[in-house]
């Protein structure tokens, strides 16, 4: 009994080392697809004002949270929400859509026509946003509101609802200073020369927005970071590389983590489990940098909705290193995946039961995030999850 309270109290002061919030947090809230109405604006908005005041009493009053985020000051998670819309930027594409959709009316049978019309209403938006020319423009517009927060001294919570997880996964890929230039110049087919004239200039870690915002290299639509290959115009770009970074790429310590919920990202990005799409390098590069800097990603799904998938098995940091082929630095950040949470709700109606579930679902988030963390260093919480497991694959 003795070793494990001391085991517990050496925990939970790692935790508060780790997890100490100085300001205020801000929670952000990003939409979904099918949002692009006033309607569904709307919907979407109450829907977070319902759900905020209960996420912000479940982080505020828990007691192991207290023991994970409180600061000197204490832990105040910011009273209103922050809303990320994004839903109305592809109203213009949508309303073409519904146009030629239309056309089909008048020779569709009714049933094929209403299966088709409904498609397009869900699926339009999840489709249309991962165009690079439509996302990009999105994650821009996001960052200015985690700068925003954090020039005021706040940290940032994204909260992704829906295909609103594409967006906090594009947003943490995209803006995420985990590139660093010496070392990838150096597994590219550059010339000796330039690998050295990288050498004697170095640079502050970046992050791919800033490659494009630089002039030295965009992610093409397959996965592949195509450089500029003028030497001397790249050189020249190189240089001014530190002003990029500190335009386009998220300020260190501004976003603390990601909630995603109702989340398809699975559906829509499973060519990231592909060891030969070359994107899956710099996710790697990525996932390091959340473990290393103390990032947290949660995934927290109802059971009964149809449209939310598990992100991936829960792994341990020591597996994750095996994976990646490289050990961690003094990691102290997770990656958790709780996809079966129950909303008592029937399956028609799940996806969108996050708001009005909210009691269950704010509680579900808080313990996600504590077993997120003690999964990767509590070391008696993870033999004990191991062995449920063991007895689950037994039945």
């Amino acid at each position: 009994m003795k070793k494990f309270t001391v085991g517990i109290f050496i925990f939970l002061s790692l935790l508060v080392q780790n997890f100490s919030y100085a300001a205020d947090v801000s929670f952000v809230y990003i939409n979904g697809s099918n949002n692009n109405d006033e309607k569904m604006k709307n919907w979407f908005e109450k829907g977070v004002q319902k759900l905020h005041p209960e996420m912000k009493k479940q982080f505020e009053t828990n007691e192991q949270i207290k023991q994970l985020m409180l600061s000197s000051e204490g832990l105040h998670i910011k009273n209103e929400p922050s809303i990320f819309f994004w839903g109305d930027m592809s109203k213009a594409d949508l309303d073409f859509v519904n146009k030629q959709l239309d056309i089909s009316k008048d020779f569709s049978p009714t049933v094929a026509f209403q299966v088709r019309h409904l498609i397009t209403q869900y699926m339009h938006d999840a489709i249309w946003v991962q165009k690079p020319h439509h996302m990009l423009p999105i994650v821009k517009n996001l960052n200015e509101t985690v700068k925003n927060e954090f020039k005021e001294g706040n940290t940032t919570v994204l909260y992704g609802y829906s295909a609103g997880t594409f967006i906090t996964y594009e947003y943490l890929f995209n803006t995420l200073p985990y590139i660093n230039l010496e070392k990838l110049f150096n597994s590219l087919n550059v010339t000796d020369e330039f690998k050295n004239f990288i050498k004697e200039n170095p640079r502050k870690d970046t992050c791919i927005s800033a490659l494009a915002d630089a002039n030295i290299g965009v992610v093409s639509s397959g996965g592949k970071l195509v450089f500029n290959t003028n030497g001397e115009s790249l050189k020249q770009h190189y240089l001014e590389i530190d002003k990029s970074t500190e335009n386009v790429c998220s300020p260190k310590g501004a976003v603390r983590g990601v909630v995603n919920f109702a989340s398809p990202l699975v559906l829509f990005y499973s060519d990231l489990a592909d060891p030969e799409y070359e994107q899956t390098y710099y996710n790697k590069l990525m996932l390091k940098y959340i473990m290393e800097n103390g990032l947290f990603w949660l995934t927290v799904n109802f059971r009964e909705d149809p449209l939310a998938f598990p992100t991936s098995h829960n792994l341990t940091y020591e597996e994750m290193e095996k994976i990646l082929n490289s050990e961690f630095k003094d990691p102290k950040g997770f990656i958790f995946d709780d996809s079966g949470v129950w909303s008592w709700r029937p399956f028609f109606l799940a996806h969108t039961s996050y708001w009005s579930a909210n009691k269950k679902f704010s509680k579900a988030v808080v313990k996600s995030f504590i077993n997120g963390y003690r999964y990767q260093y509590d070391t008696l919480y993870r033999e004990k999850m191991k062995e449920k497991s063991k007895k689950y694959e037994l039945l």
